[in-house]
């Protein structure tokens, strides 16, 4: 006869019900000890004499549930992860079993199968690490329970003054009030690393703007820009950080250029739009902003991969048109329900002449500018204009790639110079064709070279920046 074993509330109840029937004990005492009534007293003592110990055996012993997934699903999850997901958080890794592979799962499932195999989630936090070696050293018998804590971790005092600490603030109550922006350095896709520069609304967390370029460039931030403009107009304030690529101090002034002087030229673009630009060397200052890097990190690398995306280009379309979309859709508040402070939108013409790069320069003995080592002349209504060796002006780079160029007060086009002419009057049959005329915008926006100049001293030297 098989050996029948209870469990310790089955043997309560056993043991409870045979000194009632054995002894013709009494039913209320019984009852009250074991916390049921007097009508499952009477069931139980039916029990014991039909079916004697094995009856107190629960019924759904050794059943398995009615929703129990079948065990290749979890074997199938295993292998998803190892061979194809295996750089994914969980909750990421949960999202594309269901909408890759058609597999519905719940995320503490796929938790537990993943750490029974000694799979981590690369996003898990410090505090679940040590628990998991813990548990790993227990299995492995390199630490033992008869350990004391204190021999197994050191005990700490948690509590830290407040200017060590950067507790969490609240956040602002109007859209477009605060936008944090960074630039994240990481291997993104590809072989070499480049850089993503990203802009949040630190009241909803809608990212509003997001690029990548080789590195953390003025060129990027005017991308974002440009994405803010076109979209939500001008925001109130940007808050960045001040790091060497913004503010350019070369060691040797003779290769210190204005147009490498990202924050300058920044700063010089938010002032004339009449946005506010703050700074901080303090990470932690901009927390939103670099917990969206990490996230970014976690969730971007991986997609870009599975979609074998490998250039630059290819990156930026899908960042825009479909990562930021879901991004925002999944992590961000609805900022149509949040009270606005975005002022609206300016033309596209002056968006294209405001993110420009300004740089000084100063017109040769041959009425010549040299810019990105080649030579531009200045014209004007499709007619050279000369001036003395050594005047100083200042060449504009506007975003759409047009160069322009201020003397006295005056917006010049600029025409590069070539080595050899496109014909010759003497040898070539020349057809008249007559120039279109170029357009030339007004002198109102402040491309004056003194202006420039006074941005740029002050932005160094009392950190001013717009």
């Amino acid at each position: 006869m098989r050996k029948v074993e209870l469990r310790m509330k089955e043997q309560e109840k056993y043991d409870v019900i045979k000194e009632l029937v054995d002894h013709n004990g009494n039913k209320n005492r019984a009852s009250k000890k074991l916390g049921i009534s007097r009508r499952q007293i009477d069931r139980l003592i039916i029990i014991y004499k039909e079916k004697g110990k094995s009856g107190f055996v629960h019924g759904n012993r050794s059943r398995k549930p009615a929703n129990t997934l079948d065990k290749s699903i979890s074997e199938d999850i295993i292998t998803l992860y190892k061979n194809k997901y295996y750089d994914f958080n969980f909750v990421h890794f949960k999202e594309f079993l269901e909408k890759v592979e058609n597999i519905k799962v719940s995320y503490k499932y796929i938790y537990n199968i993943l750490t029974k195999k000694g799979i981590l989630s690369p996003k898990a936090r410090k505090k679940t690490k040590i628990q998991f070696t813990k548990q790993k050293l227990l299995k492995e018998k390199k630490i033992n329970l008869a350990m004391s804590e204190e021999q197994i971790d050191q005990i700490v005092n948690h509590e830290i003054a407040v200017e060590d600490s950067h507790p969490r603030l609240e956040k602002p109550k109007y859209f477009g009030e605060i936008i944090e922006q960074d630039g994240s350095i990481h291997k993104w896709f590809g072989e070499n690393k480049t850089c993503l520069h990203l802009a949040i609304d630190k009241a909803t967390s809608t990212v509003i703007g997001a690029w990548f370029d080789k590195q953390e460039t003025l060129n990027g931030y005017y991308h974002v820009l440009y994405q803010i403009l076109t979209k939500y107009g001008i925001p109130y304030k940007f808050f960045t950080d001040n790091r060497t690529v913004f503010n350019y101090m070369s060691l040797n002034p003779n290769k210190r250029t204005s147009e490498k002087d990202v924050l300058t030229q920044y700063g010089y673009a938010c002032k004339q739009l009449g946005i506010a630009l703050e700074t901080s060397s303090v990470s932690q200052a901009k927390g939103l902003i670099e917990r969206t890097n990490g996230t970014f990190q976690g969730r971007l690398v991986q997609e870009l991969r599975l979609n074998n995306i490998t250039s630059i280009d290819e990156a930026n379309k899908y960042l825009i048109e479909i990562f930021v979309p879901n991004f925002n859709e999944k992590f961000a508040l609805n900022y149509m329900n949040f009270p606005s402070v975005f002022e609206s939108s300016p033309s596209k013409d002056v968006i294209n002449y405001t993110l420009a790069i300004l740089s000084p320069r100063k017109i040769d003995n041959g009425n010549s500018i040299k810019f990105n080592k080649e030579y531009y002349q200045p014209y004007l209504d499709n007619e050279l204009k000369c001036f003395m060796p050594k005047t100083e002006c200042l060449v504009i780079k506007a975003f759409n790639g047009e160069l322009l160029v201020t003397i006295d007060e005056k917006v010049y086009e600029l025409r590069k110079l070539s080595r050899n002419t496109s014909s010759s009057k003497e040898f070539d049959i020349i057809k008249e064709v007559k120039a279109k005329k170029k357009y030339i915008p007004p002198m109102t926006h402040p491309w004056k070279l003194a202006s420039f100049k006074k941005q740029v001293q002050k932005s160094h030297y009392k950190h001013q920046y717009a």
